[in-house]
């Protein structure tokens, strides 16, 4: 699976038994990739830099839940990658194993002629990034298609959630592509028109209702593989 745009190439391999999404960030002038959350299958991602004829110089982190992070080591051992996180998330993990380049929201970090700009979206965990690049969102766990990352691990907060996603749906153009950080929705990728229309985390007006759905009703009434759900729907037809 991949996007791709006139001046790089978004590629993307499932791996591991959490159906993690592992991308690939492919700038075409100059045969650079960034790896967005290496882990669980250091090998395939190297195959699949192989396959595209591209050399890994840039590690991108959208947060440092183990899932997302337990391949970087290795990854480090096989190129000479740099890593970039967001200073927030480098303070709430607290144990990287590496040196990363820190950064705030709003940052933009090269690779080749692509510009990434990083984009602070707690909720998830207090330095959770989502990576923007001309027409495409790399979500990591905080958007997923129709779905939103859990608030009640260590660092969650559905009100930062809540702010998060409503800025999200309100800053970037309807057909913005959502990668998201997982596999857990009925197709891999959407676009903010259809995450407006049919994430149910994006269907609230208030924080109440946004917290309580979150965080007590969620889980209870929706399994994966997430579809679209209507406002109507959710609020029983207010």
């Amino acid at each position: 699976m991949s996007g791709n745009d006139s001046s790089f190439s978004i590629h993307a391999r499932e791996l591991g038994s959490w159906e993690n999404f592992i991308y690939l960030i492919h700038d075409h002038a100059t045969g650079r990739a960034a790896v967005v959350d290496p882990a669980w299958d250091v090998p395939a991602i190297l195959d699949m830099a192989r396959e595209q004829d591209v050399r890994i110089t840039d590690v991108l982190l959208t947060h440092s839940h183990p899932d997302h992070i337990n391949g970087v080591e290795e990854l480090l051992a096989e190129t000479d990658a740099q890593v970039h996180l967001l200073k927030a998330e480098a303070e709430f993990w607290g144990a990287c194993p590496v040196v990363p380049t820190l950064y705030h929201g709003g940052d933009v970090v090269q690779i080749g002629e692509t510009p990434v700009e990083l984009w602070h979206t707690p909720g998830h965990t207090p330095g959770s990034a989502c990576l923007h690049l001309p027409g495409h969102l790399i979500a990591g766990d905080t958007m997923f298609v129709f779905g939103c990352g859990r608030c009640d691990l260590r660092g969650g907060d559905p009100e930062q959630m809540f702010n998060t996603l409503r800025r999200i749906g309100e800053a970037l153009p309807g057909e913005t592509v959502v990668h998201p950080g997982h596999n857990y929705a009925v197709k891999p990728t959407s676009t903010i028109n259809e995450q407006r229309a049919g994430n149910p985390f994006m269907q609230f007006d208030q924080l109440p209702d946004f917290v309580h759905y979150r965080m007590h009703e969620h889980d209870r009434v929706r399994n994966a593989p997430y579809a679209a759900v209507d406002r109507a729907t959710l609020t029983g037809g207010g």
